[in-house]
């Protein structure tokens, strides 16, 4: 799948509208997206992060806001890989610059509204797609 330009998707993006999405699709997205997104919105609000780091970031989190994306949310199972695929490019991108206590505080978050199994995939995920032996 060719990714779509993201950055013009960064006048969707808000604290608000990011909250407001993350709350109605956390379990059908999945943790691994949940994640993914809580680590973008988190590094966002880091001071210790590039500019250049933010400005995609918000690109990405405002095309997961954004009802006008490639895939259509409402689409089952399909609609939000789209979704999932910019914030794991855009997290690859950035990986190195994220703050441990960013990551941390993701993780924590992330456990509040998944089970043991649903983390267990998201840490193979993570050791999958993002640490720094796959680099």
């Amino acid at each position: 799948m060719e990714l779509p330009d993201f950055m013009s998707y960064s006048d969707k993006f808000s604290n608000i509208g990011f909250v407001e999405k993350i709350s109605k699709i956390a379990k059908r997205a999945g943790a691994k997206l949940v994640y993914a997104a809580l680590v973008l919105f988190y590094t966002l609000q880091s001071k210790s992060v590039p500019v250049k780091d933010k400005a995609i970031i918000i690109g990405a989190l405002g095309y997961l806001i954004s009802p006008l994306d490639v895939l259509p949310d409402a689409i089952p199972i399909v609609g939000l890989s789209d979704d999932l695929t910019v914030l794991v490019y855009v997290i690859n991108k950035i990986w190195v610059d994220v703050p441990d206590d960013v990551k941390i505080k993701a993780q924590e978050k992330l456990s509040e509204w998944f089970d043991e199994d649903e983390l267990s995939e998201v840490q193979d995920f993570i050791d999958g797609h993002f640490n720094d032996s796959n680099s």
